[in-house]
C-alpha cells in the first residue's frame, strides 16, 4: 500500500544487454517456454497446465501480442502486491455479500483497479493479496498497547480476503503452498497467497506471525512507513520524509525473527525497508543474513528513479547472490522521479514519464544489472491513487508483457518475470524451512510478560 527521474521523456527503454530473441513460431515458442519455465520451477504438472494458446497462420511467426498471450496462458502471472482487501474495507466496511459488492465485482465496473472480468481479461494468474493495515498514529511507540489495533485490523483483513476467496471458489485458490500453486493455475483459479505489510501488524509477537502463516500469509514485509522493534523503514509518515535510522538495519530481535521466517517457510519481503535493513538481511553486515531467498514485493530501481523506496544497484547485486526477486512497483512516484534536493529526502514526481514504458525501463534495468531471473511485477494496484498511462488496471498485463517482448526480452525470460521467478523463490523458501525443521532448528518463543494485577 503506497498512497502515493532519470528523465527520459519517452525515449526508447535501455537496450537489453543480450542478443534479442527473434519472433518464434508457435511450436518453438511453446516448447521453449514450457521447458524454460516448468523446468525452472521443478513442476511435474506441465501436462495439466496447458491453458489455451494462440496460434497464427501456419508457417507465420506470432505477433508480439500473440506471444504475450501464450506466455500468460502457460505461466501464471503472479503480482507481488495487490491491495484489493484494503479497498474493500474502505468502500464496503468488509461487507461482501450484498449485491452492491457482488454484482460489480463479478460482472465488472468495480471501483479501483481489480474485479473478476478485468482479472480474466488481463490473463492474471494470481497475486499476493496484501492484508495491509496502516502504521499506528504514533509510529515511534513500540508498545503492545499501541499495536493492538494493528493486530485486530490484520485479522479483519485476513478474514475478508479469505471470505472473498470462499465466495468465488472457481476464481480464487484456497490457501496453498508452492507445490499446489501450479495445480490451482491449471484449474483456472487465481493463485491467492496473502502478504502482511509491516511487522507493526504482528504486535511484537512471533506467535501472531506464525498464526498469520497458518491462515495463508506467505510473506511478511519487515516494515511499512514506520520503524518497529525489528527493523528500520525507508520512510516515515507525519511528516512524510526519508527515515533517520534507529537500528541501522535489523535489531537483535529482528535477526532472530529472520531465522524464524526461515524456519517456518515465510518469505522475507524487503519493500519499504531502509537500505541498511536490506543489506543486513542479505548478509552484507556482520552476520550471514537470511538462509532463504527474499523478495521485494513492490519496489523499483533506484538508478531509474532515485526514491528511498527503490533498490540501489549495489543492493541488487546482493539480491542476485541471495537468488531473490525484485518485483517492480507501478506507483507513479516510484517509477518516474528526479532528485531536487528536497529537505525531506524524497524526490519530485516527474509526470511526463508515468507510463507503461517507464515500468519496462525498471524491469530492463534490473534484468541487465543482475539477470532476468531476479525481477518480477508488484503492481500495488488498489493501493495507489494514480497509475501509469497504459497500466490503468489488472487488464493491462498483456500489454506490459508485449512491451517487454518489443524491447528484446525472450519469451523464456518474460515467463520468468511474470511468475516463474517468484514461484521459484517461494519453493526455495519452503525447501529451506523443511531442511531447518528436519535439523531440529529451535522454535523462537515470545517472552510473555507477567499479567498485570
Amino acid at each position: 500500500m503506497d498512497e502515493k527521474r532519470n528523465i527520459y521523456d519517452e525515449e526508447a527503454p535501455q537496450a537489453i544487454r543480450r542478443a534479442p530473441s527473434h519472433v518464434k513460431k508457435i511450436a518453438l515458442s511453446g516448447a521453449l517456454l514450457l521447458v524454460g519455465t516448468w523446468a525452472l520451477l521443478g513442476g511435474d504438472i506441465i501436462k495439466s497446465c496447458t491453458h489455451h494458446r494462440v496460434s497464427g497462420p501456419v508457417g507465420q511467426p506470432l505477433t508480439v501480442q500473440e506471444r504475450a498471450q501464450n506466455i500468460l496462458s502457460q505461466t501464471p502471472l503472479i503480482d507481488g502486491h495487490n491491495d484489493l482487501p484494503i479497498l474493500v474495507r474502505g468502500l464496503y466496511n468488509n461487507k461482501i455479500y450484498g449485491k452492491n459488492f457482488t454484482e460489480p465485482f463479478k460482472n465488472g465496473g468495480f471501483a479501483g483497479h481489480v474485479d473478476l472480468p478485468r482479472l480474466r481479461e488481463g490473463q492474471n494468474g494470481g497475486a499476493f493479496w496484501s492484508v495491509y493495515t496502516p502504521c499506528p498514529a504514533n509510529g515511534s511507540d513500540f508498545s503492545d498497547e499501541n499495536y493492538a489495533e494493528s493486530v485486530q485490523w490484520t485479522l479483519d483483513q485476513i478474514d475478508v480476503i479469505t471470505r472473498i476467496k470462499q465466495a468465488f471458489p472457481d476464481d480464487f485458490s484456497p490457501n496453498l503452498n508452492s507445490d499446489t500453486a501450479l495445480a490451482a493455475f491449471a484449474k483456472g483459479q487465481l493463485v491467492s497467497p496473502l502478504g502482511v505489510e509491516g511487522l507493526h501488524q504482528i504486535g511484537n509477537r512471533v506467535t501472531n506471525l506464525r498464526q498469520y502463516h497458518a491462515l495463508g500469509v506467505r510473506y511478511a514485509t519487515l516494515t511499512h512507513n514506520c520503524h518497529n522493534k525489528f527493523a528500520d523503514a525507508a520512510l516515515l509518515e507525519s511528516p512524510f520524509r526519508k527515515a533517520e535510522p534507529l537500528w541501522h538495519g535489523l535489531s537483535p530481535d529482528g535477526r532472530r525473527l529472520i531465522e524464524e521466517y526461515n524456519r517456518i517457510g515465510l518469505i522475507v519481503d524487503l519493500s519499504h525497508t531502509s537500505e541498511e535493513t536490506q543489506i543486513d538481511v542479505l548478509g552484507g553486515k556482520d552476520w550471514s543474513g537470511t538462509k532463504a531467498p527474499v523478495i521485494y514485493s513492490h519496489s523499483s530501481a533506484f538508478s531509474v528513479c532515485p526514491h528511498p523506496r527503490n533498490v540501489k544497484d549495489h543492493v541488487l547485486d546482493l539480491v542476485k547472490k541471495n537468488n531473490g526477486v525484485v518485483m517492480v512497483n507501478f506507483a507513479p512516484d516510484f517509477i518516474s522521479c528526479v532528485d531536487t534536493g528536497k529537505e525531506n529526502g524524497v524526490p519530485e514526481f516527474y509526470p511526463q514519464n508515468s507510463t507503461i514504458h517507464q515500468v519496462v525501463r525498471h524491469v530492463i534495468h534490473i534484468g541487465n544489472q543482475i539477470g532476468f531471473e531476479h525481477v518480477g511485477f508488484g503492481s500495488d494496484f488498489d493501493g495507489i491513487g494514480s497509475v501509469p498511462k497504459g497500466l490503468e488496471d489488472v487488464s493491462k498485463y498483456p500489454d506490459l508483457v508485449a512491451e517487454l517482448l518489443k524491447q528484446g526480452l525472450s519469451d523464456e525470460d518474460a515467463a520468468k518475470v511474470v511468475g516463474g521467478n517468484v514461484l521459484r523463490v517461494w519453493k526455495d523458501v519452503e525447501d529451506v524451512a523443511a531442511k531447518l525443521q528436519k535439523e531440529g532448528t529451535p522454535v523462537l518463543e515470545d517472552e510473555i510478560p507477567p499479567r498485570s494485577k
